[in-house]
């Protein structure tokens, strides 16, 4: 049984990472990116047009998840969806960014910046 939650949680963090290589790479960033921890959140803010300093924000409890939310949001304005879907990619990003990087959303620039 064990084994079975183990190729699960693995099949889950590899479509992730394949799911955010695939966006890096639409939004012309390298996807390789998304494999190193704090630039590949550098490389998101650049994505969505947010200041290099909310990386800063993520470090603060509480204000991170703030944070999180707004760039899910603008993630998803940066590809032309919602705020509805930005939520989503917030809560259920398991789901939503292969969605996101699998479906035929294209890459419109940085949101925050418009």
């Amino acid at each position: 049984m064990e084994f079975i939650i183990l190729l699960f949680q693995l099949a889950i963090i590899v479509l992730g990472i394949v799911s955010g290589w695939k966006v890096f790479t639409k939004a012309n960033k390298p996807g390789w990116a998304v494999l190193i921890p704090i630039y590949n959140v550098y490389v998101l803010t650049q994505i969505v047009g947010r200041p290099w300093w909310f990386i800063l924000l993520l470090l603060i409890p509480l204000v991170n998840i703030i944070v999180g939310i707004v760039l899910s949001i603008d993630l998803a304005k940066s590809f032309g969806k919602g705020a509805g879907f930005g939520l989503g990619l917030a809560l259920l990003g398991f789901i939503f960014y292969p969605i996101l990087a699998f479906g035929s959303a294209t890459y419109k620039g940085p949101s925050a910046r418009a």
